[in-house]
């Protein structure tokens, strides 16, 4: 009984703040509901706690202050007194390569995203009026995006497009548009942002996973019976990814519902990523806790490095209880891996600023593929860097295994 009052204790040293006072030190509950004053010396050893005053001996909290002085204390029997100081971390930048990506972007991203659709198989004609070819309309509502102008104003683009051969024809400005509201779009969409993330698979072995929104023109009313008063705020586009923490490609994703939950969508991302990279580390905020979300990181090889929430306790057992004990235990460690989680807020915060973070498109199909686009933008463009940075040479539909992933 007393190894989980332990156990219990230093859940609350790692993840609690217990103060020194002159008559001892103050514990908060673990509940985070109150605090108990505990008496720490060789003649008395007491907390105010309902456990200790019921059955004496050691409860958590004192479990919780023995683990923080034996934290503190050096071999020759001093105590250390440690000060955290922030330290901003730095990192350097290839400007060369910075300055060609930049000023030669515009150019290569029409070429690449019109060698990625190329290899798009056409439907069949079927009756009526002919359509807009699939890798025209697929090249035109990216472009557009790309450029976040409205589609009016995009036709020069367009025409320019079409003068260096990268499309067939000229299409109407609604014709650039008809495409996002098709269903059938989706998981081409998706397929070709996996496909664009293959160059990079000798370069990504660690990954970060999140999710955040992007808003709509709609709004979500709800009556607050609190204040009696109607109140509403925009709604929005929830996209889960996960991305590589070297470069920032995005190699899987997920669109649900405004309020669907992250750590339901992991494991999804974990296998489609595992399809094309080999997994060392995932990175994942304490929203991602789960069980089943550490067996998914581990069936495919790689090691979850995935935040615990204060009320989590290793009752479960088996992968569960391994990785929150080194959680617990080994924090400074945990920490030198799981600082690459901040990689995925840089990648959605490149996204937006560059994009745009809010939808132009009206129906909800049309605000999911509209949202694709942005995040198959967004790889193309990592893409363009790296074609500096690292010397990549992007060629797609080399073998038939990128094929057959993007008509997935």
């Amino acid at each position: 009984m007393d190894e989980g009052r332990k156990q219990r204790g230093m859940v609350i040293a790692t993840q609690k703040q217990i103060r020194k006072t002159t008559g001892g030190w103050i514990v908060p509950s673990q509940s985070g509901q109150g605090k108990y004053a505990v008496a720490l010396s060789a003649e008395r050893t007491s907390c105010t706690c309902p456990d200790w005053e019921l059955r004496g001996g050691k409860c958590k909290h004192i479990f919780a202050v023995e683990y923080v002085i034996e934290h503190q204390r050096n071999p020759d029997g001093s105590t250390t007194v440690t000060e955290t100081v922030r330290v901003r971390r730095t990192y350097p930048q290839n400007w060369p390569a910075y300055n060609q990506a930049q000023t030669s972007e515009g150019d290569k991203f029409q070429v690449l995203l019109r060698d990625l659709v190329a290899g798009l198989p056409e439907p069949e004609p079927g009756r009526g009026r002919p359509r807009l070819p699939l890798s025209d309309a697929i090249f035109s509502a990216t472009l557009k995006v790309y450029s976040t102008f409205s589609a009016r104003r995009f036709m020069s683009e367009l025409r320019e497009a079409h003068a260096r051969g990268h499309i067939r024809k000229v299409p109407h400005f609604n014709s650039v548009l008809n495409p996002l509201r098709d269903p059938a779009l989706t998981p081409i969409l998706r397929g070709l942002i996996t496909t664009s993330s293959l160059p990079l698979k000798a370069v990504e072995i660690d990954f970060a996973v999140d999710s955040s929104g992007f808003t709509t023109n709609k709004f979500h009313r709800w009556f607050d019976h609190k204040y009696g008063q109607e109140r509403q705020e925009h709604d929005w586009v929830k996209a889960h990814i996960m991305c590589g923490v070297r470069t920032n490609v995005v190699t899987a994703i997920e669109i649900h519902g405004r309020n669907a939950s992250d750590a339901h969508q992991l494991p999804a991302l974990v296998a489609a990523t595992a399809r094309n990279f080999p997994i060392a580390e995932v990175s994942g905020d304490k929203g991602y806790a789960s069980v089943s979300n550490i067996e998914a990181v581990q069936r495919v090889g790689g090691t979850p490095y995935i935040a615990f929430r204060t009320s989590d306790t290793g009752w479960s057992g088996g992968a569960w209880q391994k990785a929150l004990g080194y959680f617990l235990l080994h924090r400074d460690e945990f920490l030198a891996h799981y600082h690459k989680r901040s990689n995925v807020e840089s990648t959605f915060s490149m996204i937006k600023r560059k994009f745009g973070d809010a939808l132009r498109s009206k129906d909800e199909t049309a605000m999911v593929n509209e949202t694709l686009c942005k995040v198959l933008c967004h790889n193309l463009v990592v893409l363009i860097h790296e074609m500096y940075e690292l010397g990549i040479d992007p060629t797609f539909w080399a073998g038939a295994e990128a094929a057959q992933q993007a008509r997935a």
